[in-house]
């Protein structure tokens, strides 16, 4: 079962939940905007919220959030149980994944890698 629908909202469309996804997001819920199915993965609990955006072929999966006022965009990835809020930007070929949180004014961009690292 698919955990989200697109509404067309101008040139990009507003997500809406087709289930509760964690404990935080009922159905029904509004999320914030994507500008294709493919910016948002229908597994697991990641999820746009408020006036954040995921555009071009960026991709948000795992358990992922992305919140306030953020942007993800071009061939960004955010996945893991990573958060993106406030007005932090995220684009390029970057990839922030793990528990990473990327907030404020930060900007991730380029081939940039923000993950956790396991060394054994």
């Amino acid at each position: 079962m698919n955990k989200y629908e697109m509404i067309k909202c101008e040139n990009l469309f507003r997500i809406r939940a087709l289930r509760d996804i964690g404990v935080d997001i009922a159905k029904g819920d509004l999320g914030g905007l994507v500008e294709n199915e493919n910016n948002l993965s229908q597994e697991g609990d990641s999820w746009i919220s408020g006036g954040a955006q995921v555009l071009g072929n960026a991709r948000v999966s795992g358990n992922a959030r992305i919140t306030d006022n953020a942007w993800v965009s071009g061939g960004a990835r955010v996945s893991g149980d990573a958060w993106v809020s406030d007005s932090a930007w995220v684009s390029g070929s970057a990839c922030i994944s793990g528990n990473e949180l990327v907030s404020g004014d930060d900007v991730i961009s380029g081939n940039a890698h923000v993950c956790d690292w396991i060394v054994i």
